[in-house]
């Protein structure tokens, strides 16, 4: 048995076994089970509008969650701060259905997003990760997750078990809407599957490369993490890791943003992670991928310091970056799942190098009881 010296990365390497445990709660074989599926067949208004409202890390898998809604549904979504959402002078007329995600399911400020929606009269669903917990009970429909208990305070397998959970979601409404044909869904199914064995065979190999990124960047003051569509939200997520668990400012940018005011950051002390996967068979994420490189080149040409996440054996990329993290490819829509893993990495290891007790950040608490 690997003997772990924090739970955080504990916690990292249970994410393949986790997000298992996420899908057996969800599958019958290689078909969503409708018993499953069968509590939550009403959450969804007639019109198709979802108001996403979280906090945090779950607030990152609610952003990755418009871009699949949209993308595989054809659902009209919006993402809220749930601290936002409840101190709004009036509800929403048009009624959205509302998703809440937490990772506790005790959040204060999701909570009273929950029950601000109840009261307008709203479709309510919850995904939470502790069953029994308040916004499972409260919730029109509930979606625990599989992940177990999480004890270090940054969110891991909690987070990819929501982009698990949430992945489900959208192609069990892609099935119910028919916007999705049969043959697709059981394909983004098998490939889904296919995901925790895709991780394990990584982990080692980021665990190393990570470590030894940490020990290059310790002098790093702030990073800027970049992404593009749905990979913007894991490049918000890694950012917050590194802030929450080393003290490192990080701040995160739609990649097109680098040049209208953050590029005056960049410098030495300033480096910058990008993700720059691909997925070969969508048009729209090869287009995503070519401006990536093409911004990589005049960082390049600038002088700066660039961490890039890019596909296996993408030469082009790594060859424009100062240094080159490989993610096995995937489909557009399930890179995040694997994305996000070697930023925690990456983050824990900048902790271990300030000395920072990674699983109890100062001044954070795993619920945030009040907000």
């Amino acid at each position: 048995m690997t003997v772990f010296p924090h739970a955080m990365l504990k916690e990292i390497y249970e994410q393949p076994a986790a997000i298992c445990r996420t899908l057996d709660l969800y599958l019958d074989g290689q078909s969503l089970s409708s018993r499953a599926y069968a509590p939550i067949a009403n959450w969804l208004n007639s019109r198709g509008e979802v108001l996403i409202a979280a906090s945090g890390s779950s607030r990152h898998a609610g952003l990755a969650a418009e871009v699949l809604f949209e993308d595989l549904c054809g659902l009209a979504v919006d993402v809220e701060y749930a601290s936002e959402y409840s101190c709004r002078p009036s509800a929403n007329s048009r009624n959205p259905s509302v998703l809440v995600i937490s990772q506790s399911g005790e959040t204060s400020d999701t909570l009273a997003a929950l029950r601000s929606a109840r009261a307008s009269g709203q479709l309510t669903l919850a995904i939470a990760n502790v069953y029994g917990s308040t916004m499972l009970r409260e919730a029109s429909a509930a979606m625990p997750l599989g992940a177990g208990p999480e004890l270090a305070i940054p969110a891991t397998k909690s987070f990819t078990c929501q982009l698990t959970a949430l992945y489900l979601l959208a192609l069990y409404e892609a099935q119910r809407l028919g916007t999705l044909p049969p043959a697709q869904i059981d394909q983004n199914l098998a490939e889904l599957q296919s995901i925790p064995a895709l991780i394990d065979r990584q982990l080692d190999a980021w665990r190393d490369q990570t470590a030894a990124l940490a020990e290059k960047y310790s002098d790093a003051t702030t990073f800027l993490y970049l992404g593009r569509g749905i990979h913007y939200a894991i490049a918000r997520e890694g950012a917050l890791k590194m802030k929450e668990a080393s003290y490192v400012e990080a701040e995160a940018y739609p990649s097109g943003e680098l040049k209208h005011g953050p590029n005056a950051l960049v410098s030495d002390q300033v480096p910058l992670v990008l993700l720059v996967t691909v997925d070969r068979a969508l048009p729209a994420s090869v287009l995503r991928y070519e401006k990536s490189l093409q911004l990589l080149e005049d960082l390049r040409l600038q002088g700066a310091r660039t961490i890039v996440l890019a596909n296996t054996g993408d030469s082009a990329a790594a060859a424009l970056a100062t240094d080159c993290v490989f993610i096995e490819p995937a489909s557009e829509h399930l890179l995040p799942i694997s994305e996000v893993i070697p930023l925690q990495l990456f983050s824990y290891f900048m902790a271990l190098e300030r000395d920072v007790n990674v699983d109890r950040p100062r001044n954070l608490s795993k619920a945030v009881i009040e907000a």
